[in-house]
């Protein structure tokens, strides 16, 4: 029995991430992930048997991408949760700027409903990293369901940051260009955290 081509496998999930980097999510078709890897467009079948699951493999490298920036961030930043909060927070709205198609991928819902790909698992590994964090924040929430609600809530907030940000929404009733004010105040709404910059802690975040 002729073994599977996992070299093609990675051509084409390789091929979809560069291609989603330069012209977006509209520009996924099988055809032309499967023209950008330098195959019959046919051959996607072999590995991915719908759009759908290519896409979703697609969408794992962007998770693992920002799994990957979650774990050094919080490695490289001051043990203090709040802080570290602070700090992936800021990573959040840099990876939705900077990876704005992937980004645009990643929360499509009819991906991580059931692909089989493992975005569930990889998305709710990362959203423990918030649970965790927001529970040593906040210790009367640790054990309770309480975290969980406050991490869900934050990360709404964020995202709804990320989004509004990148469409001008934000940027014209604050009129400001930076970001780091709405980043604290969320913060500050859920934890407590002091909104506007210490002396020592003061930075511009852009979106």
């Amino acid at each position: 029995m002729p073994q599977p081509d996992h070299s093609l496998r990675t051509r084409l999930v390789r091929a979809g991430v560069e291609l989603l980097d330069r012209e977006g999510p509209d520009a996924l078709t099988l055809r032309e992930i499967a023209r950008r890897a330098g195959v019959s467009h046919g051959a996607p079948r072999r590995h991915f048997p719908t759009h759908l699951a290519l896409l979703a493999a697609i969408a794992r490298e962007g998770y693992r991408r920002l799994g990957r920036e979650v774990a050094e961030t919080v490695e490289h930043t001051d043990p203090d949760p709040r802080r570290q909060l602070l700090a992936l927070g800021r990573l959040y709205l840099r990876f939705a700027r900077t990876n704005h198609g992937m980004f645009a991928l990643m929360f499509r819902h009819d991906l991580l409903r059931g692909n089989g790909i493992g975005l569930r698992d990889a998305s709710e590994q990362l959203f423990g990293v918030l649970v965790d964090l927001i529970a040593r924040a906040r210790p009367d929430l640790a054990g309770t369901p309480g975290a969980p609600v406050v991490a869900s809530a934050l990360w709404a907030n964020l995202h709804g940051i990320a989004a509004l940000w990148q469409w001008g929404s934000l940027q014209t009733m604050v009129r400001d260009d930076d970001v780091e004010p709405l980043l604290r105040a969320a913060l500050a709404a859920h934890l407590g955290i002091a909104a506007t910059p210490s002396p020592a802690d003061g930075r511009r975040t852009t979106c």
